[in-house]
C-alpha cells in the first residue's frame, strides 16, 4: 500500500488527559505553519479545541496498573477499531502520543498501510521493558523526546530521534508560560509564615481518583487534627468529571477545610505551601512551578508485582528521575498509606529552610528541561514526514 492518498491528513491519537494537552498545544504548531493541514483521531476536549476530529474521547481509555487494563477492555479495543479505520483511508502521517502498549500495536498497522509514524514523548522503555526498543524502532520514523537523556538511547539503537524539549515548557498563545513559577522566592518564603496550605493532586484517570484521593482525604484529617488551621485545596482534572470527584469527596467527609479547583493547576500552586501528588506527568508540572511536593504510586497488589519485577530504575517520579536523586519524597504502595502521607508532609512543613533548598531544586531542574518550543518543533519534524511521504520499513 502506498502512502499520499490524504497527504492533508493527519491521524493522532492521545490515550491520557497529559497527551491531550501535548496534542493540542503540537496541532495549533502546525496548524500556524501549514493551516491547511487536517487532523482526526483519539483525544479530549483540549485536541478537539485545537481543531481536531476527535472519534474517541481519550477519557475512556486512560488507566493506570496492568491488572486495571481488563476494566477498560471494551473501550480499548473499540477504539483500536475506530483508529485502524482511519488509517485505512490512508492519511499523510499518523502521530502517536505516549500510551505505548496501544500506540505501539497501532504503528504496526500504519506500517504496513506504509503510512509515516511520528511518535511524540516516548514510553519510558529506558525504565522497563527496554526489548520495546527493537519493535519501535522497526515501527516508528522519528521518536520526538522531551527528556533530555533519551535522545542518546534511541541513537544508540539507530532510531532517528530529537530532543524537543518539554511542551511544559510552551508558551500559551498569549505569550505566558505555561506553567509559570508559582511566585517568587520571597513570595514562597512570606507563605512559609502562614497556616500551610497543601495542594492534593489525585490524578487525572477517574481510577487513581478513586483509589487515591480517598487516602489523601484521609492524609488531610489526620493533618488537621495535629495543625489546626491547615488547609486543602483538592486539584480536579478536566478529565475527571465533577460529579465522579463530589462522590468520592462526600464518601469520606473528612473534618477537615477542603476547596475544590477545577480551573488548571496555576492558581493551587501560587498558594500552596506543599502538594502531595500521583506519579505522572503532574510531579514534573509541580517542579516547573517552584512547589516542593511529595510523590504517591499505588495500584492493585498483583500490578504493583508485575511492575516490580519489571522495572529497572530506582526511582517511579519523573522528577527524581531526573535529579538522579531523592530530590522529593516518594510513598509507593503500603508507605501512599494516610498514616504515612500525614507523617511525610508534617515532616516537611517543620523545616522551613529544607522546604526552600527544594525549592531552589525544582527551579534548577526546570532549568535542565531546556527552554520553550518543543511543540514548535516537533510540529516542524512532523511536516517533514509529510513532505518526505517515506513509508519507512513494514514490522
Amino acid at each position: 500500500m502506498t502512502n499520499g492518498h490524504r497527504p492533508n491528513t493527519v491521524v493522532i491519537v492521545a490515550g491520557e488527559a497529559s497527551g491531550d494537552a501535548h496534542g493540542a498545544k503540537l496541532v495549533q504548531a502546525v496548524a500556524e505553519k501549514a493551516p491547511w493541514i487536517s487532523f482526526v483521531g483519539i483525544g479530549g476536549e483540549r485536541m478537539a479545541s485545537a481543531g481536531v476530529d476527535v472519534r474517541v474521547d481519550a477519557s475512556a481509555l486512560s488507566v493506570v496498573g496492568l491488572t486495571e487494563v481488563l476494566s477498560k477492555a471494551g473501550n480499548i479495543l473499540s477504539a483500536m477499531s475506530a483508529a485502524k479505520r482511519l488509517l485505512r483511508q490512508d492519511p499523510g502521517l499518523m502521530i502517536l502520543i505516549d500510551y505505548p502498549d496501544f500506540n505501539l500495536h497501532l504503528a504496526r498497522y500504519a506500517k504496513k498501510r506504509g503510512i509515516p509514524v511520528l511518535y511524540y514523548v516516548s514510553p519510558q522503555i529506558w525504565a522497563w521493558r527496554s526489548g520495546r526498543v527493537h519493535k519501535i524502532g522497526r515501527r516508528i520514523d522519528h521518536m520526538a523526546v522531551i527528556l533530555p537523556f533519551e535522545a542518546a538511547f534511541y541513537r544508540r539503537h539507530r532510531i532517528p530521534a530529537t530532543f524537543v524539549g518539554h511542551p511544559l515548557l510552551d508558551e500559551t498563545p498569549d505569550g505566558e508560560a505555561a506553567v509559570p513559577e508559582a511566585s517568587s522566592n520571597e513570595e514562597y518564603a512570606r507563605l512559609l509564615t502562614l497556616p500551610p496550605v497543601i495542594g492534593l493532586l489525585p490524578g487525572s484517570r477517574e481510577g487513581e481518583v478513586d483509589r487515591l484521593l480517598p487516602v489523601m482525604l484521609d492524609a488531610a484529617e489526620i493533618l488537621t487534627r495535629r495543625r489546626p488551621g491547615i488547609r486543602f485545596l483538592v486539584s480536579r482534572s478536566s478529565s475527571v468529571s465533577p460529579r465522579r470527584l463530589s462522590a468520592v469527596m462526600s464518601a469520606r467527609r473528612p473534618a477537615a477545610e477542603l476547596e475544590v479547583v477545577s480551573d488548571g493547576l496555576s492558581d493551587l500552586y501560587r498558594r500552596s505551601t506543599f502538594v502531595v501528588a500521583v506519579s505522572g506527568t503532574v510531579t514534573l508540572e509541580t517542579a516547573i512551578a517552584g512547589i516542593p511536593m511529595a510523590v504517591i504510586y499505588k495500584v492493585s497488589p498483583l500490578s504493583y508485582r508485575l511492575g516490580r519485577a519489571l522495572i529497572r530504575v530506582r526511582h517511579i517520579s519523573l522528577v527524581n528521575l531526573i535529579a538522579g536523586h531523592d530530590l522529593v519524597p516518594e510513598l509507593v504502595q503500603d508507605d501512599a498509606s494516610p498514616e504515612g502521607i500525614a507523617d511525610t508532609v508534617a515532616d516537611m512543613l517543620s523545616d522551613p529552610e529544607r522546604l526552600l533548598e527544594t525549592r531552589r531544586a525544582l527551579l534548577d531542574l526546570k532549568r535542565r528541561l531546556g527552554g520553550s518550543g518543543a511543540s514548535r518543533r516537533t510540529a516542524e519534524i512532523a511536516l517533514d514526514l509529510l513532505s518526505a511521504g517515506n513509508p519507512g520499513d513494514e514490522a
